[in-house]
């Protein structure tokens, strides 16, 4: 929970640089219940409140590292952690598989299978008496297709300028005796047919694309 007065910046410099005290640390040198502990506490001082079962994780953890120490100073309660808790996540998943909870499953399969047969032939009678309905949200094909129309159209025209200029450019290298404004008077020709397409092109883009009012 963010509090008033929280300080994301000061919360990350601090979870860094608790990091990087730990980084060359081996790990039965590593306090877990320490390292909650810290967490927390760098939490609180800046701003962000933590669940409290956070907390308790960190003192049960804290304590058993003590425990541990008095009964055993060699003791690595980490090491026995990772020993035993593929056999306490195993002990857990057998106990849910439990004879009451199998019970309860069978049960609700039981109303299931009960039920479908009514609700199929309510989906039956339904499509039967044409009063099945549904209810889909779909684009307006309409403007869709007229959009792809335009697209084509612009993109048609442009690729007929494209071939004029580059027809004209080529034409421009032949002498000819039909000139204009003493360059070749047919790549003259198609230079102005691409100006004007080219024109013609850019009005409508310009002014064509209105808005298109949806159906009501």
């Amino acid at each position: 929970q963010h509090l008033p007065e929280f300080d994301r910046e000061g919360v990350e410099k601090a979870i860094v640089d608790m990091v990087t005290r730990y980084q060359d640390a081996k790990l039965h040198d590593v306090q877990a219940g320490a390292v909650v502990m810290q967490i927390s506490a760098i939490s609180g001082e800046h701003g962000l409140r933590m669940p409290s079962d956070l907390s308790m994780l960190g003192k049960a953890l804290l304590n058993l590292d003590e425990v541990g120490r008095t009964l055993s100073p060699n003791f690595d309660v980490q090491g026995s952690i990772r020993r035993n808790s593929a056999d306490l996540m195993q002990e857990r998943m057998r106990k849910s598989i439990s004879p009451s909870s199998m019970l309860s499953t069978a049960l609700e399969m039981k109303q299931f299978v009960e039920a479908l047969p009514a609700r199929v032939n309510r989906v039956l009678d339904a499509a039967a008496n044409n009063e099945l309905r549904l209810k889909m949200e779909v684009i307006d094909e309409g403007a869709l297709i007229e959009g792809f129309q335009k697209i084509a159209n612009r993109v048609t025209l442009g690729l007929i300028v494209a071939a004029l200029i580059v027809g004209a450019a080529m034409l421009m290298q032949v002498e000819t005796s039909f000139t204009i404004l003493g360059y070749p008077g047919l790549a003259m020709l198609f230079f102005l047919i691409a100006v004007g397409g080219g024109m013609w092109l850019a009005y409508s883009i310009l002014t064509g694309d209105k808005p298109r009012r949806p159906k009501a």
